[in-house]
């Protein structure tokens, strides 16, 4: 039986849809890829869906998913929206003929565990399961004091990411909204 989630989960296209909706039980909708820049009724709607349930953004971990992520996140309430992540795996999806631009699989070409886990990762509303009240959050400055931001801090950001299985596109700031979802502040404190 497949799990229920309250929030609407926002993806790129429809075999991103159709990969999730084999995981989940949601309402999935699509972006359209870049064609969401130039359609203001569905930002609208985008809109409505994040206020009224709330939205979790799933896009792919290559630059055109964090290209459409970013600018949602600037056009949708930020309160309303959770931010899933896919890992950076290499491969090419079943349909393709080829790998896509940088070679790494979307939504779509994830196992349906890797799916779950991002969903739960971002604190998605499991129907039937227990809230946990969230712990101290991790700060800029701690990330700083770990050397994860500042100067010469790239290195040190891209091993993290690849250890956390997060994709490679992740800015300072988006890498903090990840640590705050997927680490404890004793989790943090160790690395």
């Amino acid at each position: 039986m497949k799990e229920k989630i309250r929030e609407v989960i926002v993806v790129e296209g429809r075999y991103d849809k159709n990969a999730l909706l084999q995981v989940v039980d949601a309402t999935v909708v699509e972006t359209g890829g870049f064609g969401v820049f130039n359609d203001k009724e569905k930002l609208a709607f985008f809109r409505r869906l994040a206020e009224s349930r709330g939205l979790i953004l799933l896009t792919d971990s290559d630059g055109a998913g964090f290209v459409i992520r970013n600018y949602l996140k600037g056009a949708l309430p930020k309160d309303k929206i959770r931010q899933a992540y896919v890992p950076d795996v290499y491969g090419k999806e079943r349909r393709k003929s080829k790998a896509g631009k940088e070679g790494k699989l979307g939504v779509e070409g994830m196992r349906p565990e890797v799916l779950l886990e991002a969903l739960r990762r971002c604190g998605a509303t499991f129907e039937g399961v227990e809230t946990v009240t969230p712990a101290p959050a991790i700060t800029k400055a701690d990330m700083m004091e770990k050397g994860l931001v500042g100067p010469n801090s790239e290195q040190k950001r891209k091993e993290l990411l690849q250890k956390l299985q997060l994709p490679g596109h992740m800015t300072a700031n988006a890498l903090l909204e990840a640590l705050n979802l997927l680490l404890t502040r004793e989790e943090f404190d160790a690395l």
